[in-house]
């Protein structure tokens, strides 16, 4: 059986470097992890416990929880918006940390990682987003960290998998997430 990490890139931008990020985390994951791209995030309306009613959820949210219930860990890709996190990203840690207690992110390991264009590489919106998805009850890795800087110079005319550093680093990434997820499983 093969440990599935769900990604949620927090960037809806077509060209993306985090999506790229999230599209080079699939090639690289080692046997038995399978990384699986969220489609649809920008879809997902705002949360709003009014509109979080059994039966009539939003198809979108119900959706995004469908494929996180069925995932056993996450990969969050985050640029960094005015110093934090994106709100599309955000959006869905909130639909996933409900209903409170028992939502899909709940004990399942989780790990940040992203580019931006800033010298730092989006450290903050990283930290924000571990913040979040930890309150939200999921497993964060804090030691598995990734944040390039630079990205629209460094990912100008090259794809991140090319990038050979960065393809190491991803590589390493997605290796310690499944090991995190295959122990979660094991469990």
């Amino acid at each position: 059986m093969s440990v599935r990490i769900l990604a949620l890139v927090g960037s809806l931008r077509a060209g993306s470097h985090n999506r790229q990020l999230a599209e080079a985390a699939a090639r690289v994951a080692p046997e038995g992890a399978e990384v699986q791209l969220f489609e649809g995030l920008g879809d997902v309306p705002f949360y709003n416990e009014d509109i979080d009613v059994e039966g009539s959820v939003p198809a979108a949210a119900a959706k995004l929880r469908e494929a996180a219930q069925a995932s056993d860990a996450f990969l969050l890709l985050s640029p960094e918006y005015n110093g934090t996190i994106p709100a599309v990203l955000k959006n869905a840690i909130d639909w996933l940390s409900r209903p409170y207690g028992a939502g899909a992110l709940v004990g399942k390991p989780a790990a940040v990682v992203g580019t931006a264009l800033g010298q730092y590489g989006g450290v903050w919106a990283h930290d924000d987003t571990r913040k979040a998805v930890g309150i939200a009850g999921g497993k964060v890795i804090e030691d598995v960290k990734l944040s390039i800087p630079g990205s629209a110079t460094r990912f100008a005319e090259i794809h991140p998998a090319d990038d050979a550093e960065v393809a190491a680093q991803l590589t390493e990434v997605v290796a310690r997430l499944h090991g995190h997820a295959d122990e979660a499983v094991a469990a």
